[in-house]
């Protein structure tokens, strides 16, 4: 099939210039690639402008309950395993009332693919400030400025010993799409953090990252197994001094001092995640930070847990299982 298999017949209804069409686009792009059939795929979403995905996919779906999309998605993985399950979810729903649910999925490792549009907004409910928004914003709900500390989507996964992380943004569509087909690829729960504009209540969030003009001097684009490099014609690097990353000019340093990435170890993953200080020039990274291969699907554990107890024991019966062991006789 091709892009236009998965078209739905709804009206897609985000404000003009939202940052989730060209995830959408990207989106309808990848699959028809990936060789899925279509009735084999299901997105799961919760509450707000992202969790409307589900309705402009062709494809199977659910809109779920507010923060738990992580938790139907799961269920659905451990009731039928050949499904490609996707997890559409933004950082209000996922990291607010939802991050009970996106830590437990993560440290359990079903195989699903969550997409955390990350717009650092509220923007569904018209613009109050969220737990990724930054110190300062001026929003609806702080008008003199949030004092709250933001989380950092990619160092609570790694907290949370999620075994795939990583980053890309919706105006960089080559780069996105790459992103998403690594984190289908991935046998275990893909965390994805998508920085996505949100041009009604938080326009130019990321324009650093996203614009012409400051792009290479503030974005790092990691490569499983080459030195960090970045800048303007790729003049500066990151250099590990001790534990801490250090901006240095390639004029006066050879590539040899750069600290090279690996996408399999988690102490520079560690490091990588936390490359939020614009005071130090450290530019922001994206691309995949950490995937654990050793890490095995939660539902491949149990069922290989029920086979094994079944040969054992035999198969079992629901009605003595209520019934009990202990009986008591009340006078």
């Amino acid at each position: 099939y091709t892009i236009k298999d998965l078209v739905s017949d709804q009206e897609v209804r985000w404000c003009p210039g939202c940052g989730d069409y060209s995830i959408l686009k990207q989106v309808q792009t990848v699959l028809p690639e990936l060789n899925i059939p279509k009735e084999d795929i299901v997105f799961v979403s919760g509450i707000g402008c992202s969790s409307r995905f589900p309705y402009y996919m062709n494809t199977y779906g659910v809109h779920s309950i507010h923060g738990r999309a992580p938790a139907f998605a799961t269920g659905l993985k451990l009731a039928n395993p050949k499904l490609s399950v996707w997890v559409i979810t933004g950082d209000g729903d996922a990291l607010s009332i939802g991050g009970n649910h996106l830590i437990h999925t993560l440290r359990r490792n079903p195989d699903i693919n969550i997409l955390l549009f990350n717009n650092e907004i509220y923007g569904l409910t018209k613009g109050q400030y969220s737990p990724t928004s930054k110190v300062g914003a001026n929003t609806k709900s702080s008008p003199f400025g949030t004092v709250d500390i933001p989380f950092n989507p990619l160092a609570l996964a790694l907290g949370a010993n999620a075994a795939f992380v990583a980053r890309t943004m919706d105006r960089d569509p080559v780069h996105l799409r790459t992103m998403l087909k690594r984190t289908h690829q991935f046998k275990g729960s893909g965390f994805l953090e998508i920085y996505q504009n949100c041009n009604v209540f938080n326009d130019g969030a990321f324009e650093q990252f996203t614009e012409k003009k400051s792009k290479e001097e503030t974005t790092l684009f990691l490569e499983h197994g080459k030195p960090l490099i970045f800048g303007t014609n790729k003049s500066k690097g990151l250099k590990l001094e001790g534990l801490q990353l250090k901006v240095v000019d390639l004029n006066n340093h050879g590539i040899e001092d750069l600290m090279l990435h690996d996408e399999h170890d988690y102490m520079k993953a560690q490091l990588l995640v936390r490359c939020f200080d614009e005071e130090n020039d450290l530019p922001r990274p994206f691309g995949v930070f950490y995937e654990n291969k050793n890490a095995t699907p939660y539902e491949q554990i149990v069922y290989e847990q029920q086979t094994a107890i079944t040969s054992q024991k035999g198969q079992g019966n629901l009605e003595a299982l209520i019934k009990g062991t202990q009986n008591w006789e009340v006078a």
